[in-house]
């Protein structure tokens, strides 16, 4: 059985000041500043699971590359199945057991934490001040004290509750843009909340349930679910646009770039589908599950399979450009920070590989991993081990 962690955010609320005249003359008050809107989520250095929105898990990093020295090491105490994410001045992590720590990325000691009393098995995802993130309380979780699923909204400076909502169990790392929370629910639906309020706007009926995170691109969602069937949705309204089925089951999030959307299935494929109309425009073969989200760069397809094997994939094509033997089975998404892929291997710990993006040459190796490898903040990469998080600088 595979796991998944989530997290949560919440809302800051601003003031302002007034002025007040005398009794004796009459004067103008001066004009009342509105606060500044909050950044938006893409301007943050990694502000949700796959670091944008349509989830390609690639950023440029100038200079953050190995050799690297450590800075601090974060012990969470609990599985850390899936990355943090980065924004507000803090990493935000959230552990198998259902908690959330707010973490100084400069010094790795937390300023605050939440505990959602059931298990985390996604990652948070940071818009407008808040943190967002899912949770699961089924009995697949161990140490859950509630046995329904929660969406909660935290405020990401103080970990303030802004709104919390009941849902099913769900294991999907949530999207926000333009004002809306998207994620998907072992219910086998797809849902849409406000992100201010936690109204529901929408629900999709999936036929199956839906375990993997939804990606973005122009107004349309993309996500599969856990009966081989891929969907295009209205962002807005939930509609159906388009369906592809007959896969195998989906349990990875996709990929979107280049008018292309990209994803593993437990069938052992990678798939190329027209971001358009979902038409099968290639499927890759691997010899296991491919449980792992994919990652894209510079027309690379970028993912792992439980065959032992890391895989670039020519996008356009479906072919293979490299291979490289790993020491174990990846079920992880990589990521690729300054055109290198970090991806890690299952074991106890695991094993977290560097190597060029382009050609597949190793590059650096640490003896600590297990699902998600890294992400990159403020000129330092962040390593997560098995129950870890490594902050990194370069030499």
């Amino acid at each position: 059985m595979r796991w998944r962690l989530a997290a949560c955010g919440v809302v800051l609320v601003a003031g302002f000041l007034a002025a007040c005249g005398t009794p004796h003359h009459k004067v103008s008050k001066p004009p009342v500043t509105k606060p500044a809107p909050p950044k938006q989520n893409e301007s943050l250095p990694w502000p949700t699971y796959g670091v944008d929105n349509a989830r390609t898990r690639a950023v440029t990093a100038p200079g953050l590359r190995p050799p690297f020295r450590r800075l601090w090491t974060f012990y969470g105490h609990a599985l850390l199945e899936l990355p943090p994410v980065a924004g507000y001045g803090l990493l935000y992590e959230e552990d198998f057991n259902g908690r959330i720590s707010a973490i100084d990325p400069k010094t790795g000691k937390v300023q605050w934490r939440y505990d959602s009393r059931r298990c985390g098995w996604s990652s948070p995802a940071l818009a407008g001040g808040l943190v967002f993130a899912t949770f699961i309380g089924n009995s697949s979780c161990p140490r859950a004290q509630l046995s329904n699923g929660e969406l909660v909204a935290l405020d990401a400076r103080t970990g303030r509750i802004r709104w919390q909502r009941t849902i099913g169990d769900s294991e999907s790392s949530p999207l926000v843009a333009h004002g809306t929370v998207y994620f998907g629910d072992t219910d086998g639906h797809v849902y849409a909340f406000a992100a201010a309020t936690g109204r529901e706007r929408w629900s999709f009926d999936a036929g199956g349930a839906v375990k993997g995170s939804p990606a973005l691109e122009h107004g349309r969602l993309y996500v599969g679910n856990y009966g081989g069937s891929f969907y295009i949705l209205s962002a807005r309204t939930g509609h159906l646009l388009w369906q592809n089925g007959g896969h195998g089951n989906f349990y990875a999030g996709a990929s979107i770039a280049d008018g292309r959307v990209y994803v593993g299935s437990i069938d052992g494929h990678v798939y190329g589908f027209s971001a358009r109309n979902l038409k099968t425009l290639w499927a890759f073969p691997t010899g296991g599950w491919v449980y792992a989200s994919t990652a894209v760069w510079r027309g690379i397809v970028l993912v792992g399979s439980y065959d032992h094997n890391f895989y670039a994939i020519n996008a356009a094509s479906g072919s293979e450009r490299w291979a490289f033997p790993a020491d174990g089975p990846i079920s992880g998404a990589a990521s690729v920070i300054n055109g290198i892929v970090y991806f890690s291997t299952l074991g106890h710990p695991g094993t977290t590989y560097a190597v060029s993006a382009l050609t597949g040459h190793l590059i650096e190796k640490w003896n600590d991993g297990d699902y998600s490898p890294a992400i990159a903040a403020d000129g330092r990469l962040f390593l997560i081990g098995l129950g870890r998080i490594y902050a990194l600088e370069p030499r």
